[in-house]
């Protein structure tokens, strides 16, 4: 039987999908086996009338080995 933990974590990028790939490479350098994430919230950062960057909320799945 595999036992899964879940972390939550936040990450900026200049899209959505910058942000959800920056948050998984960041936390495999102290994580290993992430199967999965589960983005929650989607913000986007404004500054003069524009969306400069994207702010994402997730949770990031691994199996912890025995």
């Amino acid at each position: 039987m595999s036992i899964v933990k879940i972390i939550e974590v936040i990450s900026e990028g200049d899209s959505v999908d910058a942000a959800i790939k920056s948050a998984v490479v960041e936390a495999a350098k102290t994580l290993e086996n992430i199967k999965q994430i589960n983005v929650e919230y989607i913000e986007g950062i404004v500054e003069n009338n524009k969306v400069v960057k994207f702010r994402i909320n997730s949770k990031i799945s691994f199996v912890v080995k025995h």
